[in-house]
């Protein structure tokens, strides 16, 4: 009789192998987002590529740059790790049972650190544009909020020194993008098929940009904030990423983590109450969600 040869799991059939995705989704939203965004603040006008100041073209540049990096970031992880590559996405599913929670802190892990690369390969390309805004604008990097908002985000001065409707901005903001995709990928409603969901979260994105975000830069993703914004502290921007301060705003970096949370809980939260009840109603079988945990 042939011996039973028992073969030892390797970190790439487990959680090593789903952190890896959730590090590499997250570097690659954070690339093209990010990258985006310097294009639009630095580049075209370092290069002589753009003459006027910044504006409703430069805002469209960042708000479709940062859904097509979604939609990139999820086909790289998605096969993975269900590529949630957002720490309030992995909480929600979480809270809605779709995904284990001994698993939540290491994919946080795995989506900040992903960030913080990929913002380091952003300044390092454009490290030239930066500094040539800064000596343009006579200003030192630790007083530059434009450049510093390349990699992560602030208030609007129409805010204040209000914590408030930041906080409530980055709860709706996330909160929608959470409820929206509970819709896209739930079969038992109207989801789209041949893998298309991850264009119609980009859309979502480009729409929550389109509509939410010049009010505080729409992070709706701790990771997405938080790993740039550290790079940024280390590489001289100060005391605008920590403890987040500038002239009309002070320990502001609280705000994209907790708030994105927040609303992430309320958007399934919402869906789960609402949706799902009229659902199960009308006699559809539950499905299985996209990152439950086989037994």
């Amino acid at each position: 009789m042939a011996e039973r040869i028992v073969r030892r799991r390797g970190y790439r059939q487990g959680l090593g192998g789903e952190m890896a995705a959730e590090f590499l989704g997250t570097f690659v939203l954070i690339l093209l987002g990010v990258g985006s965004v310097a294009v639009a603040v630095a580049g075209l006008p370092g290069s002589g590529r753009q003459t006027g100041d910044f504006g409703p073209a430069n805002w469209l540049i960042i708000s479709w740059g940062w859904g097509l990096a979604v939609v990139f970031g999820v086909y790289v992880a998605g096969g993975i790790s269900g590529a949630h590559i957002n720490p309030a996405v992995t909480l929600g599913f979480a809270a809605r049972r779709d995904f284990p929670w001994r698993k939540v802190l290491p994919y946080w892990l795995a989506q900040v650190v992903g960030a913080f690369v990929a913002a380091a390969l952003v300044y390092a390309s454009y490290r030239w544009a930066i500094d040539a805004a800064n000596t343009k604008a006579g200003v030192p990097r630790d007083k530059s909020l434009p450049t510093y908002s390349i990699f992560a985000t602030f208030p609007a001065e129409y805010f204040g020194d209000s914590w408030w409707g930041p906080l409530l901005d980055q709860i709706v903001g996330t909160g929608i993008l959470l409820l929206l995709i509970c819709a896209l990928i739930d079969k038992r409603n109207t989801a789209p098929m041949s893998n298309l969901h991850p264009f119609l979260i980009g859309l979502v994105v480009v729409a929550i940009g389109l509509t939410f975000g010049t009010n505080a830069g729409y992070a709706i993703n701790p990771a997405r904030d938080f790993g740039p914004r550290l790079f940024t502290y280390f590489e001289g921007w100060g005391s605008i990423a920590f403890p987040g301060t500038f002239e009309w705003f002070s320990g502001y970096w609280w705000i994209p983590i907790v708030g994105p949370l927040i609303g992430g809980l309320a958007g399934v939260a919402v869906y789960d109450l609402i949706i799902s009840p009229l659902i199960k109603a009308r006699g559809v079988e539950p499905e299985e969600g996209p990152a439950t945990e086989e037994p």
